[in-house]
Parts: structure tokens; sequence; C-alpha cells
């Protein structure tokens, strides 16, 4: 009974690929509807806070102390001006014992010392906001303006240094900057709950109220180093009075009973009903009058209350941060709960799908791994064994594929693979006994044919020797020469069937008698010249081979040259052995054709019968590669090309046959 037949893979693929799709695609697109939203902006509320909220918060305090510091430095110039130019008064005495122009206020290092910190500051800041991604629109124009607003603290703080500015407009400079902070604040609420919204929104505007404060300190510093209200001042003042105190009730509306409570307690403090009265008493001073003996105390309040105001605004801070954990946590799991049945599908899916996958991946893995073998391992080694062996394949070199499946199609494969195989061994087998037997013809030919040229040459070495006619030695001349080429392309026939020639050399050989024997076997020995050689010899078991490969080069060179130039031979030694270069003056090749003809030098292709043309190349690349001999061609000076022949010092004779002449 034959084996069950799996399913087909296309219901296999099918079934992998319909299921997680549809449970993935159905359920989480539910789920990311449901309350991807709101998660995203709870991912963007972390980064905004690390990254931009805060570090400007700083920011936004060292401006503050900045603020003050500037405002008093230049009010007290000011005042130090006004007190010199009234001879014998107490400010003026007050100046010159200070010195530097200052009446009690802080000094230019105090200054530059605020200024560092606030620079760094600043630098933190854009750091972080400049590695922000995706911002809204809104944010991304406000971020901009804050930065603009940061690029114009070098002119303010220029004016203060050269004292060209009045107090006042120092602090509106740096109210400017305090402005646009609190503008970026405002987009950046991001809270998906409205309630925490509004608590959020209040902590803004409670900030921007302590900001206002700040504002108020830095002009009661002003009017206390002139001495009196002047109308900028006041007004100014009066603007922020009714600013600080509708942010403060503004915010307290939106907070909760919980969160509204330690502001309560503040309004009704000691501290706050002072400084209200403190700001009524310098809103209500008629302009350029003097101050009053309680004028002193007036810094004293203002700071009572910031430190109040601080504390509180901390533990808003805090409240406000407690109650967006719980909101986070309620969203995740409204996440978790959308996505729990999802999540269900996805394991189910998840696990049929691997089920099938380790099946499928096995199947291909094996029929991989055996394709593999079989196109790099065996049938590679069954042909290059059948190149000298052209006995039958054994049984393990025409083994079948042996893969475990599971589905038809697999099967199918396999069984193709196995036919294919067959065929391609059945080929190989018909090629190389196809092969083989050329072969021997080629070698059977040529055998026959070296020996009656051998023969010839004898007879007409004879047939020299015993004439002295002038007209009938150069005849048997020019016939000794047309035997010794047809002696050589016998040979090639040989040389091309991977056999040996009949002659060779007992004894080293110089290599001017190697180079002189290689001309002499071409058609057109008169063109060539050879220059001086080194004082070596060859081995005798590689003179023929050298010669028949220095006599193709070379034959080649008067071939593809014009027949009224020189084919030159060069030999120089090196430390590695002998070069031999071989240079005509023709016409070159291009540099992929001659790119391609050293490859074929230097690997020594099978002989193509398609290219019986090139013969002379793949003799030179089989005797090259026999004897380890590097050939390679390249661009003449003259137009043509240089044979490069590179003789390993394997194939040179001892130091004592080299050194002999």
């Amino acid at each position: 009974m034959p084996p069950k037949r799996g399913r087909p893979i296309a219901v296999k693929l099918l079934v992998l690929l319909l299921v997680p799709l549809l449970s993935l695609a159905g359920l989480w697109a539910f789920a990311a509807g449901l309350t991807g939203g709101d998660g995203l902006r709870l991912l963007a509320i972390n980064d905004l806070v690390s990254n931009v909220a805060t570090p400007s918060e700083q920011v936004s305090v060292e401006l503050q102390r900045e603020r003050l510091v500037s405002a008093e430095f230049l009010a007290a110039t000011q005042a130090a001006g006004q007190g010199a130019g009234q001879t014998g008064t107490q400010g003026a005495g007050q100046g010159s014992a200070r010195g530097g122009g200052s009446s009690g206020g802080p000094g230019a290092g105090e200054v530059a010392e605020q200024r560092g910190r606030t620079d760094r500051a600043v630098a933190a800041f854009r750091a972080g906001s400049g590695a922000m991604r995706d911002l809204t629109p809104e944010m991304t124009a406000q971020l901009t303006a804050v930065n603009g607003k940061l690029g114009r603290l070098a002119d303010l703080r220029r004016g203060v240094d050269t004292r060209t500015m009045a107090p006042l407009d120092a602090i509106d400079g740096y109210n400017q900057v305090a402005d646009a902070f609190f503008r970026m604040y405002d987009t950046m609420v991001l809270v998906p709950d409205m309630a925490l919204y509004r608590q959020a929104k209040a902590v803004i505007m409670l900030g921007e109220a302590m900001d206002v404060l700040s504002r108020q300190r830095a002009v009661i510093a002003t009017v206390l180093a002139a001495g009196r209200v002047q109308p900028r001042e006041r007004e100014a003042f009066t603007g922020m009075v009714a600013t600080r105190r509708m942010l403060f009730r503004q915010a307290l509306s939106y907070l909760d009973g919980k969160l509204r409570g330690p502001y309560e307690k503040l309004a009704a403090s000691p501290v706050y009903q002072e400084f209200l009265a403190t700001e009524d008493t310098i809103r209500s001073r008629p302009a350029d009058s003097g101050l009053p003996a309680e004028a002193a105390t007036w810094p004293v309040d203002a700071q009572n209350l910031w430190v109040a105001a601080e504390r509180d605004q901390a533990l808003l801070t805090k409240g406000i941060t407690g109650r967006v954990t719980p909101t986070a946590v309620g969203l995740l799991v409204k996440i978790g709960v959308a996505g729990g049945a999802g999540l269900l599908a996805v394991v189910a899916s998840l696990l049929l799908s691997l089920r099938f996958r380790r099946r499928l991946v096995r199947e291909l893995a094996g029929l991989r791994d055996a394709a593999t073998e079989l196109a790099e391992v065996r049938l590679p080694g069954l042909v290059k064994r059948l190149r000298t062996d052209i006995s039958r394949p054994s049984p393990e070199e025409v083994a079948p594929l042996r893969v475990t499946t599971y589905s038809s199609e697999v099967d199918d494969i396999v069984a193709a693979f196995n036919r294919v195989q067959s065929t391609a061994v059945e080929a190989a087998l018909d090629q190389a006994r196809l092969r083989h037997g050329v072969n021997q013809v080629f070698v059977n030919l040529a055998r026959r044919n070296q020996s009656l040229l051998h023969r010839q040459l004898l007879q007409l070495d004879g047939m020299e020797r015993a004439t002295e006619e002038p007209d009938m030695l150069a005849d048997l001349f020019k016939l000794d020469h047309l035997t010794t080429r047809m002696r050589r392309h016998a040979e090639s026939l040989i040389i091309l069937s991977d056999q040996t020639p009949g002659r060779g050399w007992r004894n080293p050989v110089p290599v001017l008698d190697v180079l002189r024997a290689a001309v002499a076997e071409i058609e057109e020995y008169e063109r060539v010249e050879v220059f001086t050689t080194p004082a070596v010899s060859l081995l005798g078991s590689a003179v023929t081979d050298v010669a028949h490969l220095m006599a193709e080069l070379i034959e080649n060179a008067t071939l593809f040259s014009p027949p009224q130039t020189r084919v030159d031979v060069r030999s120089s030694a090196t430390p590695h052995g002998l070069v031999i270069e071989v240079e005509d003056r023709g016409l070159g090749l291009p540099r992929a054709e001659l790119d391609e003809l050293n490859d074929r030098l230097a690997h020594a292709p099978e002989f193509d019968l398609a290219r019986s043309d090139q013969l002379g190349l793949f003799v030179v690349a089989r005797l090259a590669v026999r004897h380890g001999i590097k050939v390679t061609l390249t661009p003449s000076p003259y137009g043509g090309l240089t044979a490069m022949v590179a003789v390993p010092s394997s194939l040179l004779a001892d130091q004592p046959a080299l050194a002999g002449r």
C-alpha cells in the first residue's frame, strides 16, 4: 500500500498565513483604535517631561534670579549716579564708600555668576529639546519662539552691562522670555483625562503667578533703590498685581478641594495678607512721592510669600504626579483588557504557525542540504574523477537524494532532483568517454606525426651535411625550419591531451639556447630579436615545455603585429627566478578582453573545440600550470602587448651550473 500523501503546500501556507494575520489584524486593530491614541499621548508626556519640561523649569528659575539681580544692579547703579550728582547727600557718601557705583545692590561679579548658572540651564534645555521628534506643529512653533527669545538674552545683558537701559526695561525684557516659556507649557498639556487636564492647567497658571511674583520683587527692588515710586514703576506694578491675583483665583477654581486646600490656607495666612497690603500700598502711592517708613519690609513680605508659594507649588506638583500614575495605570489596564483576547488568539495562531513552520522548514532544509551536496560536492567530484578515470560511477556517487518529507510537492521535487542527477551523471560519463576518445585520437596522430617529423629532421640534417651547393642548402634549411614548426604543432596536440612530448634533455640548458630554439620554431623568426640573457640555465626536464611555451607567445606576437615591426625578447633574473618579456608593436587589446585572457592563462581551462583559433592560448596555459610558471599579458608602451613569463627558481639549475658560461 503506497504511503499516504500529505496535504499540498499551498493549503499549508494558506492556513499558516490567514489565521495569525486575520487574528492580529482584527483584534489588535480594535485594541489599537480603542486605546492607542491615549497610550501615545502618555508616552509623549513622559518624553516631554524628561526632555523639555524639567529643563525648562530650571531655566525659568535661573531667569527669575537673573532678572532680580539685574534689576537690583541697574537700580543700584542709577541710585549711585543720582547720589553722585547731589553733593553732600547721604546717598553720595554711601556710593563712594561701596565703590564701583553700587549703593548696596549686587555687584558685577554676582551678576556674571548668575548668568553662568542661567547659561548652563539654557544649554541643558536646548540639548533635551533638540532631541525631541514628532512634536505637534503648535508645540514646534512655541519651542522655536522660546529659542528665539533665549537668543536675545545677549542683547539684553549688553544693555544691563552698559547701563543704557532702565531697570524696568530690563525687567520687561526678561518677562518676554518667561512669557514664551508659559505659552510653550500651554501646548504641552496632553493628558487624555479631562479632570486631570484641568489640574495640569492650574499648575501652569500657578507657576505663571509665581513668575509674576518674581517680577514684583524686581520692581520692589527698583523702587527701594530709587527711594520713590515713579509713574512707570507704579503703572507696571499695578498691572502685575492684577495679573497675579487673576491667575491665582482662576487656578484655584480649576483645582479640586484636596489640591486647593493648601492654597486656600495660604490665601488666609498673615504672609499673604501682608503682601496684599504691600501691593495696595505701592500701587496707591502718589507719583514721585517718597517711601513710607514700612517700605523696608516690602522685600521681606515678598520673600516670605515666595517661600510659602514655592512650598505649596512643590506639593501641588507632587499631588498631580500622584494622580497621573493611577490614570496611566487605568489606561494600561484598558489596553490589557482590550488586548487580552487578541493575545489569546495570537498565541493560538503562533502555536499553530510554529507547528506547520517546523515541518515545512524541516522539509525544505533537508531538500536544500541534499541539493547543495549534489550540486557542490557529489557532481563536481564525479566530473573531476571522470577526467582521469572513465569507469562507471560507484553506488555512493549516484545515490538518490534522501529527504524526510510531509507533503506531496516536496516528494515530487525530490524525485525530480533524482532524475536530474541520473541525467547529469550519464551526460558527464558520455562527455568523459568522448573527451577520452578524442584525446586518444589526438595523442595517436600526434605521436605518429612526431615520429615521422623527427625522422624527417634527421634525414634533412644528413642532407644538409652532405651538400655544399648554396641554393640547395638554403632550400634544405627552409624545409628544416618548416618541419620544426610542424613538430611543434604536433606536440601541441599531445599537450592538450594532458600528455608530455617525447623529447627531453638530461642536463641543464642555458636560457639563451632555449629562447633561440623557441624563435627557430616560428615562421617569421627574422623579426625577433633576443637580447642578452642572464647566465642561468633551465633544468633539462623543463627545457622542451618552456621552449614550446615561448615559441607560442613569440609566434602570437609576430602574427598580431605589423610585418615591418620587430618583436623584442628580454629576460632578467629576480630573487624568485627568471622573468622573460615578449614585446610586440601591434594594436593591443581592450582591457576587458585582456583580463579574460589573463584569467584563462592563470587557471588553465578545459580545451574548448569551439575556440580552436586560440589553440596557442590553451597550450600556454597548460604548460604554465604544469611547471608553476606565471604568464601575464599587459599593454605595451608601443601600443601592442607585452607577455611576461615568470619562471620559478625551482626550474633553474643549481648555482654551479648558473656560474658556468
